[in-house]
């Protein structure tokens, strides 16, 4: 991560300071299973709390990967499962206003369990199946608050809307 500020120009000639949060792009995989989600918990020290979210993350060394390679390998590093299909849903701005940082949404199914492969920041991380209604509830309920994955679920509502109408 880097942060910058940066001085513009506004179209009336005066100049400004703009503070930017530079971060690589990342992945968000959602693992489904039938009617079930795959969530991960960790602490994020920002909040000082415990939080569930979708799997999530960049690459290490801010190496570059394909979009699709890099949600494999948060899938796998964060929960152990293995996508035999995944399918983009859509990226997402993290911050647009302070932020370059953008994401790329992935719906994971046919899956395969196997050993996570955490780094050693992810050691306290906890992952679970979700029944859907359970996640809904714990969405109305403000337990799930990750921006990023309530973004996500909506995408992914959105992509079975689409696919539920006719022609879709």
């Amino acid at each position: 991560m880097t942060v910058r500020e940066d001085t513009f120009r506004r179209d009336d000639g005066s100049t400004g300071t703009y503070g930017v949060v530079d971060k690589p792009t990342y992945a968000l995989v959602i693992a489904a299973d039938e009617d079930r989600v795959h969530m991960v918990e960790q602490f994020r020290y920002p909040l000082g709390a415990r939080r569930w979210e979708f799997p999530q993350g960049t690459a290490p060394g801010r190496e570059e990967l394909e979009p699709a390679e890099l949600a494999r390998r948060e899938l796998q590093e964060e929960t152990g499962l293995r996508a035999g299909t995944l399918v983009a849903l859509g990226t997402l701005d993290v911050a647009p206003g302070m932020s370059s940082q953008r994401g790329n949404v992935f719906l994971a199914t046919d899956l395969t369990a196997g050993p996570p492969e955490r780094e050693l920041e992810e050691q306290d991380m906890r992952s679970a199946w979700w029944t859907r209604a359970a996640l809904d509830d714990a969405v109305r309920q403000g337990r799930v608050s990750d921006s990023q994955s309530l973004a996500a679920y909506a995408l992914l509502l959105l992509h079975e809307r689409q696919r539920s109408q006719p022609g879709g």
